[in-house]
Parts: structure tokens; sequence; C-alpha cells
């Protein structure tokens, strides 16, 4: 199922006041300020969506993709979004925290996942990359999580060269990484 904005409303054989009247009368769910879907679409995940729709070339990281990835217990309170530095941050509606990473590394580890329920897709970083930024940025997300997600990750047959590998490229990654790859061996 699309998504209908108001600037792209006559692709969908409406007129910009129609879209707005098929809202009042229930036809349409907002689902974010400018986002629309059709009331009786699938159930999806909406912060998905607006973050899909205003962002591209977002991507799911941190806490949101290790959550995702099953290699932490911690429930995320909001959906943390990478974009690139420098480019704008989204006006969201939704419980989305955005985080600039640098242009250069961005798109290291970055994978496309289908939004359920949509015909969308979003961006969102794999396991290993997850697990280094973790690492890098610990101060901000804490220090029991990076731990706690490279040994689950490890439990389940996770390769360390391919973490090492990732940790290698990104800054402020590697040495954190090598310590606790030592530490649990």
């Amino acid at each position: 199922m699309s998504t209908l904005r108001p600037g792209r409303a006559e692709e969908a054989g409406l007129s910009r006041s129609g879209l707005y009247r098929a809202a009042r009368e229930g036809r349409l769910e907002r689902i974010a300020r400018g986002i629309y879907l059709p009331a009786d679409a699938p159930a999806a995940d909406w912060d998905w969506i607006e973050v899909a729709t205003r962002r591209p070339d977002a991507t799911i990281c941190l806490e949101s993709a290790l959550a995702h990835h099953d290699l932490t217990d911690v429930i995320p309170n909001v959906l943390d979004v990478a974009i690139p530095r420098g480019s704008r941050t989204p006006a969201s509606t939704g419980a989305i925290a955005w985080h600039q990473f640098d242009r250069a590394t961005v798109e290291i580890g970055r994978e496309e996942i289908p939004i359920p329920g949509t015909d969308q897709s979003i961006g969102i970083y794999s396991p290993e990359r997850s697990i280094a930024d973790a690492f890098r940025l610990r101060a901000e997300v804490g220090y029991e999580l990076p731990r706690e997600s490279l040994k689950e990750w490890l439990r389940r047959g996770g390769k360390p060269a391919r973490l090492i590998e990732i940790a290698s490229r990104l800054p402020r990654a590697k040495s954190p990484v090598l310590q606790a790859l030592e530490a649990l061996a």
C-alpha cells in the first residue's frame, strides 16, 4: 500500500482538497503531517513509513537496528534513524531520533528491507554495523548495550572477522570492538 501526500495527490486521482476531504470522511488515515494511507490499509509501523517517506536515504540504526536483529532485549522508546551529516533533519510527528552520520561512512553495512504491510522499503544497518556503532557511540547508548549485543551475536555464530572489518572502516570503533572481543575470548 502506497502513501499519499498532498503534493502527489493527482497521481492517485485526487485533488489536494479531495485528499483532505477523504481524510475527514475517514477513507484516508493521517499517519503524520502530510502523509496519508488508505483507511483499509494493512497494519504497518507508522514511524517506519514516515521515515521512508520523508527521507528515502534514511537508515535504521543503533538500538532500533539491534532490536530488529534480536540482539538486545531493550525495547527502544524511539526509532533511531541515521541520515547523512549536513542534510536537513525532517520535522516529524513520530517517536523518531534522527542521528547524523558521516557522509563517507553512512552507506557501510546498509541494507534495504521491506516495510511490512506496504510497498515501501527502508534502510537498516547490518548486525555488524549496528554493534560497531553501539561501541563507538557507547557514551550515548550506554555501555551495556554494545557488550550484551556482541555476546548475543557471537552466541549465534557471528564472525568476528566481519565485525572487525566493518569496525576498521568507522571512526572510534575498532579499538573498543577489539578490546571487547579479547575480553570475551
